[in-house]
């Protein structure tokens, strides 16, 4: 007779010594520019880094991007060049050609490695060409590649002014959201609709989230009658949001723990420390959250959620009962894993590159209540996880789904293992209530993918052929 193991109170963390299988951070430009519409990217670093952008955001660029390369040729490396007159060159050339609000230098390995002085020709030449530079070094001795965006919001946080501004000029030039929410009202339905909101702190958002996705969370905090000051970033880096000591901020990423320090200790906010709105469970706990801050009596989001797992019927009809792994790439894991298992899946282990365990711990205890409403073991978190370790674990649990990055794919869709590229889940709109079920659109692709081949009797083939 087999006695059943005790299954442990909390949640078990391990870390092991693997080597980061990630994009380089370098690769938040891809997002970045698109979203802060008035700036300018400019990468310094060798050919390799230019290679690395041209490769990577070729296959989703369809106009002329706002980015480019400061290539670091040999002459540079061994100190023959001029530095500060070769950037000078470039931002002048930037200036004249694409006339940018702001112009952010990513500093790559190569600048970190050769102590380029960024941080200290930025404000000389900041001064002389009259364009904002910000520096940020999104390199990638970092563990994860959205771990550049951090760095880049880390260094705008720096740049957002410390007082409200007074002339009407300005009151209009950095109220973006509020004229999108706004936009073709009545004067007198503003007004009716500004005095619905509560009195509370100013709040400050922070992540960088598609226009879409910005409004509907906005939207969903209107509803209990708190107000967001605003965004960090904000569309146009003229629009950066006030940050004075005192207010309140709240993230809607996990990867973003030196923003959220940076904002406490040089800006002296105040962390919400929340789940992150991702997936209706999520969302919800985050709204619940930022309401209990205020002292506010969140109301609606029992229907509101219970709506939106309505709505999700026939996708968890698929993921019920199914397992999924982590191989651990771009942060995101323990909220999607928290995410399926309220879904109805198992999750054995989570693989994560990097665990900032004061920043994820409202998103580790919400895990933590999961499992036990949903009645499965807690998963393993393993920090930097050894890769090949991994698959041996794999090959043990044969999970369902395994949810990895690019590189481990293919192999092990070529073992017989369905696997889904841990990056796009970067890319799409997922945050909030409405976009969870994109979410199990593309979770359940692989697995629907496979029953469709099974309808077709692929299944009996792919045996016959083994056995041949």
């Amino acid at each position: 007779m087999t006695v059943a193991q005790p299954q442990p109170e909390g949640l078990t963390f391990e870390c092991e010594t693997g080597n980061y299988h990630t994009f380089c951070p370098i690769s938040c430009v891809a997002w970045l520019y698109q979203k802060i519409e008035d700036s300018f990217f400019l990468v310094i670093g060798t050919k390799t880094c230019g290679y690395f952008l041209q490769n990577a955001m070729g296959v989703m660029i369809f106009a002329e991007p706002r980015y480019a390369m400061a290539e670091l040729e040999e002459g540079d490396i061994s100190a023959k060049l001029n530095d500060y007159d070769e950037l000078k060159r470039l931002c002048l050339q930037i200036k004249r050609d694409r006339n940018p609000s702001v112009i952010i230098w990513i500093g790559t390995c190569t600048t970190e490695i050769i102590k380029t002085d960024l941080e200290g020709l930025a404000p000389k030449l900041e001064s002389e060409i009259g364009i904002p530079i910000v520096v940020a070094r999104a390199n990638g001795l970092d563990y994860a590649f959205t771990q550049g965006e951090d760095t880049v919001l880390a260094a705008m946080a720096a740049r957002c002014p410390d007082k409200a501004p007074v002339a009407e000029t300005e009151k209009n030039e950095r109220n973006a959201i509020q004229k999108l929410l706004n936009f073709g009202k009545q004067k007198e339905d503003v007004a009716q609709e500004e005095s619905e909101y509560a009195n509370h702190p100013p709040l400050v958002l922070f992540g960088s989230l598609p226009d879409p996705v910005v409004t509907n969370l906005t939207l969903e905090l209107k509803k209990q009658g708190i107000k967001v000051s605003g965004w960090l970033p904000a569309k146009r880096y003229t629009e950066l949001p006030v940050l004075e000591e005192g207010y309140y901020v709240a993230g809607v990423n996990p990867f973003l723990s030196r923003t959220a320090t940076t904002l406490m200790r040089r800006r002296k906010c105040k962390l919400i420390g929340a789940p992150f709105p991702i997936g209706p469970d999520g969302t919800r706990a985050w709204i619940e959250k930022i309401c209990s801050v205020f002292n506010i009596e969140p109301k609606g989001l029992d229907e509101r959620e219970a709506q939106i797992w309505a709505s999700m019927e026939d996708y968890l009809q698929i993921v019920r009962g199914k397992s999924v792994f982590f191989m651990g790439d771009n942060l995101l894991e323990v909220s999607l894993a928290r995410f399926l298992i309220r879904c109805g899946m198992t999750c054995p282990e989570i693989g994560i590159p990097y665990m900032d365990k004061r920043y994820q711990d409202a998103e580790l205890r919400l895990l933590e209540k999961t499992c036990h409403e949903m009645g499965v073991p807690l998963p393993t978190i393993v920090e930097k996880p050894d890769n090949y370790n991994q698959i041996q674990r794999i090959y043990e649990l044969k999970p369902d789904l395994v949810i990895t990055g690019m590189a481990h794919a293919n192999p092990l869709e070529a073992r017989g293992i369905n696997t889904k590229w841990s990056v796009e889940f970067t890319f799409a709109q997922m945050h909030g209530f409405t976009n969870a079920r994109d979410i199990l659109e593309l979770v359940t692709r692989p697995l629907r993918r496979n029953n469709s081949l099974k309808d077709l009797g692929w299944d009996k083939l792919v045996k016959e052929d083994a056995k041949v």
